[in-house]
Order: C-alpha cells, then structure tokens, then sequence
C-alpha cells in the first residue's frame, strides 16, 4: 500500500497547517539569490543557537578559524549583533511596497540613485573600522576632543544619516522585481552593519558609561538615530503601521513633554542625550530585546524544528480525532488545536492564519455563521498566549522585568489557561446546541486509535515541560527540546537530516524577523518612558484614582493597557503597558506577579477587543465576513477572559497562591462560574433557553463564584439554586416578563 494510499485512508485533515504564510511584500528568490539568502537565514539563527549554548568549534576540534566569534559573546556586542543581523535579513527579504512589478516596469533609476548611496554607506561602515583599529593601537576615545567629534560627525555620522534616510525614502519608491534585491534595501542592510560596528567599538571602551550624559561621544547619538530610522522601517514592513505611530508619538513627546500640561510635563531632554541613551540597555537593548535575542528565537528556532518534523499537523489532526464528532465539532477542535499550536506561536494572527485556515472552513460546513466561525478561532489562538509553558513570548519579558522565574510565571498561568479555554469551550458548545448542530462524521476523521499510538509525537512538549520544572534553565530546556523534535521524527516518515536541519534553521531565521524587529521597536517606546519619567508620574495617576476605588483604579488600568495593545502584537503591547501601568499597580499594594499578570492578559486580549482587533481581523480575512461584525463576536466569546483578571486581585489562590486545597477550591469555584458567565452571555441554560432575567442571575452567580470567597461562593451556589428552580419548574418562556404592580 503507497503512503498516499495510507493518508487516505488515515483521514488526515492537517497539511502544513503550521507552516508560515508567505507576507504580501515577502520576496520570492530562485536561483543563487534563493541560495543566498536561506544561507544567511540559516546561519543566523543557528549562529543563536550556538550562542545561546556555548558551542565553540576550537574547543571542539582545536582548530582556530579566523573572524569567527568567540562564545558567550558580551550582553551589549550579542544584542547589536542581534538586531543587526535581523535588519539585514529584514530588509532583503521584506519589500517596501506590496506592489511587485511585472517585467519592464521596474524603476532603474532610482536603482543607480540608491546604488550612488552606498558609497555613503560604505565609507560610514569604513569609518566605524577604523576607528576600532585606532582604539585598538591605544587611541583613548572620549567625546570631547575636536579631532574625534569632527571625525564622528562628519566622517561618520553624516554619510551614514545621508545613506540610511535616502535609502528609506527611496525604497518607498523603486520597484524591482519580486525574485532580485531592491538596491535602496541592500544600502539599509549595510547601513544597519555600520551602526553595529560602531556601536560595539565604542561600547568596548569606557564610553560606554558616558551614555546619557554631555560626555558622551557625538557618534553614538547619530548611529542611535540611524539605528532609530532603520528599526522602525523594518517594523512597519512587517508588522504594519499600529506600532510605529506609537512609537512616533512617544518619540514626539520626548521633545514637546516639556511643555505638556499636568502629568504629561516632562523635563526637557536634548536629541543627544535621548538618542545617546536609547541605543543602550535602557531602551533598544533593554528588556525586549533581551528576551528576542534568547527566549524568543530559542522557540522560534523549536516551532521550526516541529514544523520541519510535522509535528504541527500532528497536534491538529489529533485534536480533530478527539473531538471532531461532537456537536460543532471543527470549533472545538479550534479550541484544541489552537491551544497545542499557540505554545509554539508567537502571535495570535499567526496562530489564526496557521490553523483557521483549515478550522474556519470547516465551521461553516457545520453550520456556524461565517461571523463566528471567524470569531471562535480568533478567541481560541488568543488564548494560545496564555498558555503554558511556553505561552507568548511576552511571558518571557515578564520574567526578565520581575526577576521572577520563567517557571513560576508559568505555574500561575495554569488555572487562567484552564478558564480561558474553558469559557470558549462553553460558548462554543451551546451555540451549536442552540443551533441543533452536529459534528463531522467518523469517517471525515483521521483514526482516533492511530493517532494515540503516535502520541510519542508530543514528546519534545513533555520533554520542555519535565526540564524546566526539573530546575534546567529555559535556554537548556528548549535546546533539549529541539533537539527531541529532531528526533521523534526518525519515527514519522519525514525524518530530519543534515538537509532538514538546515531548512530548519533557514525557516527559524525568516519566522524571527517580525518578532525581533517588533522587540526593538518596543524598546524604543519603554527608552521613552524611562528617560522622561512618565510611567512613574502615571503611576501617581492610578494611585490618586485608587484613593477613590481600586477596582476604578483597575479598570482604568485595563482601558489602558487594552488601548496601548490595539493594532500591536503581543509582546510590543505587554513590554509597553508593563512599562506604563504595572509599576502603579504594584504602588496600589498588588503583589507583582498579579499586577504584570493582569496587564499580561489585557495586552493579549487585545487582539480580539474592538476597534483594532488584529487575530479577529485575520479571521474575517478568512472567514469572509465583515471585520468589526467578528471582532466583536470574538469579544462575546472571548468576554469570561476579561473577568478573570479582576479576580486575580481579590483571589490570589487563582494564581497558585495559597495552599492547595484553597488553589483547588479557587479554580474549581471559578470553573462553574465561568461555565455560569457563558450561560448567562448565551441564554443557554440546562438543555433550554434561558429568559432575560436569568441570564442576569446567570451572569451574578458567575461573577460571585470566580471571585472564590466563602461567602461569595455560598450567596453564588444559593443564587444558581434559585435560578435552577425557575428554569425546570416555573419554566418561563423566552419573552417573558416580570410583572410590576403599583400601589394603587
């Protein structure tokens, strides 16, 4: 029997379900530029791999190879190396324009214009290395002496503003091709190299210590400048406009907060003090892209390893034979397969393009309106954020920021995960209940019993999960677990060679240029917000309205946190709200872990909350249906989500704080209560139809049982009692009304 003959008769409905989508203005090389640039793709993220871990080939073989560097490279020289790397590999592969020309209308011209360009560049790029050699034969660099300013300005710093704004500008305009570099992007790759090589020869000196002060040398203000333009390019090729006009209004602020009213006055800062700090570890290279430069691509690097390995369409054929057959069955396997597939997935619009475009169909072949189908899967990738170990990456940021460990912040996030997709699962079923729908049947599924005896297939999951609670640290536990992907798949028939390895690497580096260039960006806004001092006086804000009400004080803080995470992915919208609101609600008296958790989830909830809801928006892509109609049927699925952070605050035994029997009762309480609050949202109640009025009990009983008091639990049970009694014995009909009588 052929493998084709086996597929089909297995069922399989999964097919590269994991595999990235090609972007609108992603280049598409053949031919020796396609060989170049997954060669630099692969190099770059294996050269983190490596890194991370320690690798040395002298070591290993006790041959010296020359200009290789020497691992663990410095913090400061990694994280320039870093984003250096991801500029270069952005900016070729990712096209200014959507627009890609047919042949005979390309724009030449403006080709030679970019290419006249590059001798700016390059010279600046010459520059930087000299400069090294001069510190190197003794120079002793400072940012006074004339002869040096005179060198960074003018030698330096302005071929290099000159190279990197016209090179911009004019990639705006050209048009090549989709399969040949763009000439204005090749001067930005090398514009990017220049900032790096600069930044890591002076940071190598005792200027570094200069930053943010008037001694520091004119040259880093300007490569920071560059470095500045160049990131936020990027960002806007591959993630779109949301995130760099906040980061152009926090720029903007820097500048003008001097002569903002109120809370919003800032103290006035010079462009070569902001800009000689923001390109340091208070900003750029701060917290963000930190987690980028370890966390983040250490994961990228596994998700590409299980993609490689099939592993992916695993997880999503087994959740079809799970729970393909029950009523509104292609959502609930959403919901699963969501879940599976949100742990190794950075973003939420990722996760829905990923698997909604097999899910979503399906859907509507059951019944669901097109609306929700798209709403349900946009709820159920969110969700995959949140859910461990891996969760989003903004978990790791949370654990840089806190000092808190990776393994903790995961523990907590296990009964929130359990609510979150508890409460979709719940909406999800008594919408097809209401709806009469059924399942697919047996034979449009893979084969349930085939699927269990490849359950080793989960392996590198259980193996990530088993190290970190083991006291490994992340970057091991992920290393180990990449490495099991490699080999679980010797047992599958798409076993991975030196050939998959490399396509493997090759797919890691490409997948890690949104979310790198994205970190940066955001480190650009929490450099803002550090040097001018506005979250502190935001805090003051939070702290004045919590004299009124704390719960005014939250929710304030949700609008806010929700409102900074529209349009933006995850990590952008966690790094910047915990940059704003978290360090307030700590100085309300809320115990860190639940006030960064609490921004955490409003972040990623912003994904489905309208206006800009960006995995609802990818749904409808997919879906068919109007955006704002599904992103508001994503916030009705979604709503149980928005409740639970609340509780966060009063029930810290929701986030695994408190004994076991009090973490037991907490989330057993708040199970029914959430399964109460989907009632309540559905009118859906026993097996029937709930009236107005006991969908607002519903909605009571829910909220008193996710609190998780004593007395909130009894006065919940009580009113679920009453409500229970009026449902099955009074039996009301769906239009019913409560009748009020007058005095008279």
């Amino acid at each position: 029997m052929t493998d084709q003959t086996k597929t089909e008769d297995d069922h399989l409905i999964a097919d590269g379900v994991d595999e990235e989508p090609t972007e609108a203005n992603r280049r598409l090389f053949e031919g020796r530029n396609f060989i170049l640039i997954s060669a630099f793709a692969a190099l770059y993220a294996a050269f983190h791999m490596a890194a991370l871990n320690g690798l040395s080939i002298s070591e290993w073989t006790g041959v010296t190879i020359p200009f290789l560097p020497t691992f663990p490279l410095e913090t400061w020289n990694f994280r320039i190396v870093h984003i250096a790397g991801a500029l270069a590999l952005g900016f070729l592969l990712f096209s200014a324009r959507t627009d890609f020309p047919g042949p005979g209308k390309e724009t030449p011209m403006l080709g030679y214009v970019a290419y006249a360009l590059m001798i700016p560049a390059l010279f600046s790029l010459g520059m930087a290395a000299s400069f090294a050699m001069e510190i190197a034969n003794g120079t002793m660099w400072n940012g006074i002496d004339e002869g040096i300013k005179f060198n960074e300005t003018y030698l330096f710093g302005l071929p290099l503003i000159i190279a990197t704004a016209g090179a911009i500008v004019l990639s705006w305009f050209h048009r090549r091709t989709r399969g040949g570099f763009a000439a204005p992007d090749l001067v930005l790759a090398v514009c990017g190299l220049a900032v790096a090589t600069y930044l890591i020869t002076i940071y190598g000196t005792l200027m570094r210590n200069s930053t943010g002060t008037p001694f520091a040398p004119i040259g880093i203000s300007i490569a920071a400048v560059a470095g500045t333009a160049l990131i936020m390019e990027l960002t806007r090729r591959v993630a779109g406009m949301a995130l760099i006009v906040i980061a152009a209004i926090f720029l903007t602020y820097v500048f003008i907060g001097q002569y903002m009213p109120g809370f919003l006055n800032a103290p006035a800062i010079s462009w070569q003090r902001f800009f000689s700090q923001v390109y340091t570890d208070a900003g750029i290279l701060g917290p963000t892209t930190a987690v980028s430069s370890t966390y983040i691509i250490l994961f990228i690097i596994f998700a590409a390893f299980l993609q490689a390995s099939k592993v992916g369409d695993y997880f999503v054929n087994f959740a079809f034979a799970a729970a393909g057959q029950s009523r509104g069955g292609p959502a609930k396997v959403a919901i699963f397969a969501s879940g599976l597939m949100g742990m190794i997935n950075g973003t939420s619009a990722g996760n829905v393009v990923a698997t909604g475009s097999l899910t979503i169909p399906l859907m509507k072949k059951v019944g669901y309106h097109k609306k929700t189908a798209g709403a349900v899967e946009a709820a159920a990738s969110t969700g995959g954020q949140i859910m461990p170990p891996i969760m989003g990456a903004g978990a790791f940021i949370m654990a840089e920021i806190t000092g808190i460990p990776y393994t903790d912040i995961a523990l907590a996030a296990v009964i929130p995960a359990i609510l979150y997709f508890v409460s979709v699962y719940f909406m999800v079923d008594m919408e097809a209940a209401k709806l009469g729908m059924r399942g697919m049947s047996k034979d449009e599924l893979p084969k349930f019993n085939k699927m269990v005896r490849q359950i080793y297939l989960f392996l590198p999951i259980i193996i990530l999960i088993y190290a970190l609670f083991m006291g490994y640290s992340v970057i091991r536990a992920g290393t180990l677990a990449t490495i099991a992907a490699a080999v679980v798949s010797w047992f599958t028939p798409f076993r991975m060679g030196p050939r998959s390895i490399v396509k493997a690497f090759e797919i890691a580096g490409t997948m890690s240029v949104q979310i790198i260039a994205v970190c940066a960006c955001a480190g650009i806004i929490v450099g803002v917000i550090s040097l001018t001092g506005v979250g502190a006086r935001f805090s003051a804000v939070l702290l004045g309205i919590a004299d009124t009400s704390q719960l005014l004080a939250l929710f304030f803080a949700m609008c806010i946190a929700i409102l900074l995470g529209m349009g933006m992915p995850t990590t952008a919208a966690y790094a910047v709200a915990a940059s704003v609101v978290a360090p307030g609600l700590v100085q309300l008296g809320i115990p860190q872990l639940t006030a960064h958790f609490f921004v955490f989830y409003f972040a990623v909830l912003s994904a489905i909350t309208p206006p800009v809801a960006l995995a609802s928006y990818a749904a409808a892509g997919i879906s068919g249906a109007n955006p704002m109609e599904t992103s508001v049927a994503s916030f009705k699925i979604g709503i149980a989500a928005f409740v639970v952070p609340f509780m966060f605050f009063y029930n810290g035994a929701l986030l695994m704080d408190g004994t076991w029997l009090e973490v037991l009762r907490a989330g057993g309480t708040a199970v029914v209560g959430v399964f109460l609050l989907s009632s309540g949202v559905q009118g859906w109640f026993m097996g029937g139809r709930a009236v107005w009025f006991l969908r607002i009990g519903l909605v009571v009983a829910a909220l008193l049982l996710i609190e998780g008091g004593i007395v909130t639990d009894l006065a919940g049970i009580g009113l679920i009692a009453a409500v229970y009694f009026v449902q099955k014995v009074i039996r009301p009909a769906p239009g019913a009304t409560i009748p009020v009588r007058g005095a008279d």
